[in-house]
């Protein structure tokens, strides 16, 4: 018996998915092209591991030892940066084609449902009390009902406690202010901006990391199609925005790698024929101005004004960047290259800490503008205590504030019918609903009795349970063969994962993870990478690893279009809404 195909793939969804299905012909053709015939086209892909050294160019010139140019700017150069990256102009329209795939998918009906769901109660409202006042106010019970008629009205005068910090906050205001605070389309344009540029950045990380604008291209499609994703970035929540800011920084990060290196080859090189003074090859020279350095720090100091959660990243990826330091004093022939520790050490904590501090308190600069803002007396009333009376009183008003907002999140067990422990999260073991209605048929005209729509943020099984099997090849090759990138892929889902194992009775929600999908994403496209092999490898080899990966790509977009209505809250048959229920968690 027949099944129609509006049963498992409702009209809607394929429509949203025909700009997606164009740019896909469009990479499996590339993917083809590029990958299948490298000699031909000229076109080398680098996906994982390092390019072999060369040879020098012959020439007439008279025989150099090797050791008498192992020092000059070039040589250095090589030695720590390899070979410039390739394909710059296909990195980007690669990267802009999944950022437009990813728009498309994001922008498209964003205004349904036309009221609050989930925690946008909390968080729309706070936005827009920041367009009125600055700081949160409080809200009569019926507020939602307000804002759903378009038309928010009965903001209190009283102060309302939140435990949040202000940016992500500030970030839905803009999109409020934009298009008019009574807009769901306002009040979700901040998001559904922050989750396409979050597409746009990690495909153009991805490049730079494996050296592969094809590559770069696949785990910006990846990320772009993931319903997790999707789903946050179609909601205001504030995590959307913690991962905008931690993959910025990861990408800040990433530049100063490269930017250092070449300060630290400007300032080791020797001209040909000529040797460094050997003390100076002991520990190597200071390497103090790094702008991409300081701009990551600005970047962590935001991600931390949106959630705190961001104080693991900002340990790992300050102790990331100094051994990336070290590492390259070593490449470079430094002798005691463990001094690094220090001469690397120091400035990156004295450039990260400080940045990224001054930066979080800035974002509270409304609630220092504000004198009925929750907690902002406080000093009035409670006198320092002795030695501290040189702290300003709006500091330390904000310090209790702050020991007050860590004792609830410590202290928050409450049971939630969505929770669910960190241990589920890359199982997909308890998605989080955020939406569920059921519809009078006769009104919804789904063609079915009973209709549904609902929003549920679980992502795509495909891309993460392959990212799960994943993590295993990249830890392998983090460990056995040392390769940094393998590293700093494990670094960011360490430090977006692991933390919370340490609060086992804190109430957790699988929404949480987002933070992280990124770097799972990128772990996926490492194997990818491995997938499809070098370019020394043999024609066959190549054709075989090209056609597996052109056809899990196609299978994760069609998966994810099968998600499609129950990520964006379409209207479908009850029946196909429980098709898509793969297992009783999921309700």
């Amino acid at each position: 018996m027949g099944v129609a195909a509006s049963t498992i793939w409702p009209a809607p969804a394929a429509a949203r998915f025909s700009a997606g299905s164009t740019l896909l012909g469009c990479w499996v053709s590339l993917l083809l092209e590029f990958t299948l015939q490298p000699y031909a086209t000229g076109y080398r892909v680098e996906p994982v591991t390092l390019p072999l050294p060369t040879a020098p160019a012959r020439d007439t010139a008279p025989l150099v030892q090797p050791a008498d140019r192992a020092f000059t700017e070039q040589s250095l150069r090589q030695r720590l940066l390899g070979a410039a990256l390739p394909y710059r102009s296909w990195a980007w329209a690669a990267a802009l084609g999944t950022a437009v795939l990813a728009g498309l998918l994001r922008f498209i009906r964003l205004d349904e449902p036309g009221s609050l769901v989930f925690d946008e109660t909390y968080y729309v409202k706070d936005a827009y009390s920041y367009l009125v006042s600055g700081y949160e106010r409080a809200w009569p019970e019926d507020a939602n009902d307000s804002f759903a008629a378009g038309q928010p009205d009965g903001l209190l005068e009283g102060a309302e406690y939140v435990v949040h910090p202000p940016v992500g906050k500030w970030m839905i205001a803009f999109g409020m202010a934009l298009f008019g605070p009574g807009s769901s389309f306002g009040w979700r344009f901040s998001a559904a901006a922050a989750g396409t540029l979050t597409v746009l950045l990690l495909a153009l990380i991805a490049w730079r990391l494996f050296r592969s604008p094809l590559l770069g291209g696949v785990a910006g499609l990846l990320l772009a199609v993931d319903g997790h994703h999707l789903v946050l970035s179609r909601t205001s929540l504030l995590d959307i925005f913690l991962t905008f800011w931690i993959v910025a920084a990861f990408g800040a990060l990433l530049l100063d790698r490269d930017d250092g290196r070449r300060r630290l080859a400007r300032k080791l090189h020797r001209p040909a024929g000529s040797l460094p003074d050997p003390a100076a090859l002991k520990t190597g020279p200071w390497v103090l101005w790094r702008p991409w350095r300081l701009a990551a720090a600005v970047c962590l100091g935001l991600a931390v004004g949106t959630k705190w959660s961001a104080l693991a990243f900002v340990a790992v990826f300050g102790i990331m960047t100094v051994l990336w330091d070290v590492s390259a004093r070593r490449v470079a022939g430094i002798r005691a290259w463990p001094a690094g520790l220090l001469k690397d050490g120091i400035p990156a904590f004295l450039t990260i800490i400080p940045a990224a501090a001054v930066t979080y308190l800035a974002t509270w600069t409304g609630w220092f503008l504000s004198n009925g803002a929750y907690g902002r007396q406080w000093a009035q009333t409670n006198p320092a205590p002795a030695g501290l009376e040189w702290v300003p009183g709006p500091l330390r008003s904000l310090a209790e504030y702050h020991r007050s907002a860590y004792s609830f999140h410590n202290g928050l067990s409450s049971e939630h019918s969505y929770e669910a422990s960190a241990w589920t999260w890359l199982f997909l073991g308890r998605p989080t609903s955020f939406f569920y209605e059921s519809l009078d048929p006769q009104q919804a005209a789904c063609g079915a009795d009973s209709c549904t729509s609902a929003i549920t943020s679980v992502g795509n099984p495909l891309i993460w349970w392959a990212a799960l099997l994943s993590l295993v090849a990249v830890l392998a090759f983090w460990l056995g063969r040392r390769d940094w990138r393998a590293g700093a892929v494990l670094s960011g889902i360490a430090a977006g994962y692991l933390p919370w194992f340490a609060f086992p009775d804190r109430t957790m929600f699988y929404f949480y993870a987002v933070s992280f999908v990124p770097f799972l994403v990128l772990a996926l496209t490492y194997v990818l990478g491995l997938v499809l092999g070098r370019a020394a490898d043999p024609p066959l080899r190549r054709r075989r690893g090209a056609t597996v990966t052109a056809c899990f790509l196609i299978a994760v977009v069609l998966v994810s279009a099968f998600f499609y209505p129950v990520w964006t809250a379409e209207i479908i048959p009850y029946s196909d809404w429980r098709l898509r229920i793969w297992m009783p968690s999921w309700i």
